[in-house]
């Protein structure tokens, strides 16, 4: 699994790099694919989530979209088939790099006091909710926030590997036995639209984990919002 975590990750540098080596004005090939996902962070995640800052979040987003979603469509390729961020330990890794972030941005541009009083005590609050909005607040935006953001992407590629497995396994007995070859064969047409579903899953999950991240960072620098 950790040889897969550095194939991933050479994977996306080695895909980045050979686009910008071979540039064009109009892009195409590599550099169109790459443009686009890039385009598609910066406008649709960065800019629209975060506002005009969200520009210079760009390639920190990108990378974490790239990254998430090679290693989530590992568990389709043939030969390697695992998911990789079904195992906890690197997305806990980056939901906590992510609360860092988050949080030394917020730091960064309320100040300390601002940014713990913005977080706790939201401006246009009856005084007497604060009695149950304030423990709330921070326990849901300083402590359990990087445990759901972990547990999203790691309980989703579990659970989606777990079907394909248990399906491919059933079809491989169901031909196996001369009275059920026939099932056998529906549940081979099964597997092979679970498997287009775990696609779709593997980049609805690097999508979620990465506009979540904007949204933290967003709320960090505009707390107005």
């Amino acid at each position: 699994v950790v040889l897969m975590y550095f194939l991933a990750a050479l994977i996306v540098i080695t895909v980045f790099a050979l686009a910008a080596s071979r540039s064009r004005f109009v892009p195409k090939g590599l550099q169109n694919l790459v443009e686009t996902i890039v385009e598609f962070v910066r406008n649709d995640i960065a800019l629209a989530i975060i506002g005009p800052d969200g520009r210079a979040w760009t390639p920190f987003l990108a990378t974490l979209f790239c990254f998430i979603l090679v290693s989530n469509l590992f568990g389709v390729i043939p030969f390697l088939q695992f998911p990789i961020m079904s195992r906890s330990g690197l997305p806990i890794f980056m939901a906590i790099l992510v609360w860092i972030i988050f949080n030394v941005v917020g730091i960064r541009a309320q100040g300390l006091r601002g940014y713990f009083k913005n977080m706790l005590f939201p401006p246009g609050v009856p005084w007497l909710v604060y009695i149950l909005l304030t423990p709330v607040e921070f326990i849901s935006t300083i402590i359990v926030r990087p445990f759901t953001l972990a547990l999203r992407l790691t309980a989703n590629m579990i659970a989606g590997h777990l079907i394909l497995t248990i399906f491919f396994l059933g079809t491989a007995y169901l031909v196996a036995q001369p009275l059920t070859i026939v099932w056998g064969g529906l549940s081979l047409g099964l597997s092979v639209f679970l498997v287009a579903l775990e696609l779709l899953v593997a980049t609805l999950q690097a999508y979620i984990f990465t506009i979540l991240t904007a949204v933290y960072i967003g709320g960090a620098l505009h707390p107005e919002h």
